[in-house]
């Protein structure tokens, strides 16, 4: 068999990410669509665009190589981590604001902080403190505001007036950035927001002298000093955040929102809107949200709506959200279905799950929701109308809207990529050509083909209905010997693995089946889409229900699916899929007769607060759970070959979940396979340690199972 090559594509164009369009947004009048590009399949530069939706006609708005003028691009140590927080995986410019009307858009590049603007395509720099943090201009577009320093700055777009309007009143103390919990767990990756007329903001501060500090060093070079962060580990004390509104010209004082930050002691989300600014906030047992309404003038809170439950609240993106009348959207799980609320009364139907809000237009909100947990499809909502789909076709389907016009992002089974489409009922400009038409256009797309083609068969497995996805090689007939079995799932609850979609994984699974294996997904209780009931399945056991559900997969698969060897049977994963791996092998080596463990969770008790006593309550409380769901504690219990797999550089899961199974076992005189990434983080995107990443796992693989 020939050499493969798909590892390198897949490191070369990070994850089929690089030329494909992404981060859009929609002009007020639904004329203009703002996108982020490279310019090809292997290009990691992210340029900014705009599509004019009457002509179809695309403008190149900053190239951040014109903008350094051929100089190599710089990041601060906070922009690195946002950008690893936030899946980031280009560089250039990777993230952008934008005013009320579209017109001025704030990025930073290097350090520095710039303008442009979307009508005649002017970009400049704009004199600001350095390095510059996430910029965003007021709605006016008078203004950016950023952070510098941990400060909370304000820059005016027409002169040099450049100012601090929440400055840290302590050594460990931000105004503007999210803490690592909240960009990490809670999926919120801001921490300010401007009021409608641009006077003032809303503005988180976090103070992690609380948190216990964590520290990284790096072994391949013992003259560089260790990286300190604070980390709350579960049971430990979280950063105190607190909320403030601060006046946009620094003329005033800073205002304290009130609210019972010991009882609510997360910010999970916020905003500010016509009717005023808004918070979110959960207690630290997250079985209790409140949405809070705040007094611009005074930062009194009142509460505007709860949710409670017995295990956990779900946070779902986008919410709470408000529309143009004010009506507050939220989420609530009834008769066994996540359903959106409208002002506390259910308005989608039994067995829609709903997943998030992606987006309000006027009295229109637009939202992610399944019935068939493969999928996920657009809705849109209105008092008028209802609710109703706007996507059909089997996949996994995003959008954005404003103004009237949708942007469509889909994939499917049977096409590589996303594809971005444009649809508007006529929102083009006065004057252009076909105003006032409908119309409907592509953003084009230069992500690279994949050099192969996923073939999964989606499958329903068992009396639960597990999903799955089969994979087997191209060249394999019926009749053919049975192909020893890899096991290759996530099974967490942060994401499913089985769509139909041709997501960056199915490629990794069907090279895998091309060298010569029956590769097997298998989404089992706990993963998202499912449903309340489902999701709580692993409430207070992370380990059991996942790896039996694993378990119950493989063998319905093969007994359907003949070419299924049971004899020689693998499993790999990464994170959440590196401990459902390692814990494998450990309880079941009856089945499983190999593993590959990367990045994986071996001491619950050194995750983070916030997602790991979501599952696992306080480790003070349910020491059981903690012990039960941390395979370090099952060292002894070796018998099969096992290969770690951990970045040195990692700051989500420390390597010392890595380092510490891998003493135990040694302890416990069990042979195993250590591999470490020096400078990697928890995703690994160097494209020699992608690539070979790949290649050493297949070697192991074909060592491990008998031929």
């Amino acid at each position: 068999m020939s050499a493969p090559s798909l590892p390198r594509q897949l490191a070369r164009t990070r994850r089929f990410t690089l030329g494909a369009p992404g981060k859009v947004s929609v002009s007020p009048d639904g004329g203009t669509v703002v996108f982020l590009r490279s310019r090809a399949g292997d290009d990691p530069v992210s340029c900014l665009w705009a599509l004019d939706v009457a002509t179809g006609r695309e403008r190149l708005l900053a190239d951040p190589r014109a903008l350094l003028v051929g100089a190599g691009e710089e990041l601060s140590a906070e922009e690195l981590t946002r950008r690893q927080r936030a899946g980031e995986l280009s560089s250039g410019i990777v993230a952008y604001a934008a005013d009320a009307a579209c017109e001025l858009l704030a990025f930073a590049l290097s350090g520095r902080l710039w303008t442009v603007r979307v009508s005649d395509g002017l970009v400049r720099p704009v004199a600001a403190a350095e390095p510059a943090l996430d910029p965003r201009p007021d709605p006016t577009g008078r203004r950016v505001a950023y952070v510098s320093g941990g400060a909370l700055r304000v820059a005016d777009t027409g002169d040099a007036l450049d100012r601090a309007v929440a400055v840290p009143d302590g050594p460990e103390v931000t105004f503007g950035l999210p803490e690592h919990v909240a960009s990490e767990s809670m999926g919120r990756h801001r921490a300010y927001w401007w009021s409608p007329d641009g006077t003032r903001l809303l503005v988180a501060r976090v103070d992690t002298a609380p948190v216990r500090r964590w520290h990284l060093a790096d072994p391949s070079d013992p003259s560089r000093p260790p990286v300190s962060f604070p980390y709350p580990s579960a049971g430990t004390a979280n950063a105190e955040v607190s909320l403030w509104i601060a006046d946009a010209g620094g003329r005033r004082p800073l205002t304290p929102v009130a609210w019972d930050t010991k009882g609510f002691e997360y910010l999970t989300d916020a905003g500010w809107d016509a009717a005023g600014p808004y918070a979110s906030v959960q207690s630290r047992d997250q079985r209790h949200v409140q949405v809070l309404g705040i007094d611009p003038a005074t930062g009194a809170a009142r509460v505007l709506a709860e949710q409670r439950d017995d295990a956990w609240v779900e946070l779902l993106p986008g919410l709470p959200a408000r529309d143009s009348a004010g009506a507050l959207f939220t989420a609530g799980d009834v008769d066994g279905t996540r359903r959106l609320m409208a002002d506390g009364v259910p308005v989608t139907p039994p067995g829609l799950q709903v997943l998030g809000v992606l987006a309000v237009d006027g009295r229109t909100v637009l939202f992610a929701a399944t019935d068939e947990p493969t999928q996920t499809h657009v809705w849109a909502y209105d008092p008028d109308a209802g609710a109703r789909p706007l996507t059909t076709e089997p996949g996994v389907h995003s959008a954005v809207r404003r103004g009237g016009t949708t942007v469509l992002l889909s994939r499917t089974l049977d096409r590589p990529g996303t594809r971005v489409t444009v649809h508007s009922a006529g929102a083009a400009r006065a004057g252009a050509a076909g105003a006032g038409e409908a119309v409907e256009r592509e953003i084009a797309s230069h992500a690279q083909r994949p050099v192969l083609e996923p073939r999964p068969e989606l499958l329903s497995l068992g009396p639960r209905g597990l999903r799955a996805a089969l994979f087997l090689p191209s060249w394999h007939r019926p009749g053919d010997a049975p192909l020893p079995v890899l096991m290759d799932p996530y099974g967490g609850p942060a994401l499913r693995k089985v769509t139909a979609e041709q997501a960056w994984w199915t490629y990794v699974s069907q090279w895998f089946a091309e060298q010569g294996f029956a590769v097997l997904a298998v989404d089992g209780r706990g993963t998202p889409g499912r449903g309340p009931a489902w999701e709580r399945e692993i409430h207070l056991d992370l380990a059991g229900p996942v790896l039996d559900d694993q378990i119950e997969g493989l063998r319905e698969a093969a007994a359907r699916r003949p070419e299924l060897d049971l004899s020689r049977v693998a499993i790999r994963g990464w994170s959440f899929g590196g401990f459902l791996a390692a814990l494998a092998v450990l309880r079941r080596p009856d089945v499983f007769h190999a593993a590959i463990a990367g990045a994986p969770v071996t001491d619950q008790r050194l995750y983070d607060t916030h997602w790991r006593e979501r599952h696992l309550g306080h480790p003070d409380e349910h020491p059981e759970a903690y012990d039960r769901c941390s395979p370090v504690l099952e060292a002894a219990s070796l018998t099969r070959p096992l290969l770690l797999i951990h970045g040195l550089a990692d700051d989500n899961v420390a390597p010392a979940h890595t380092l510490r199974l891998s003493a135990a076992l040694l302890a416990a005189g069990k042979a195993h396979e250590v591999l470490p990434l020096p400078r990697t983080t928890h995703l690994p995107v160097e494209e020699s340690v992608a690539e070979n990443l790949l290649l050493h796992q297949l070697g192991f693989l074909r060592r491990a199972l008998p031929s």
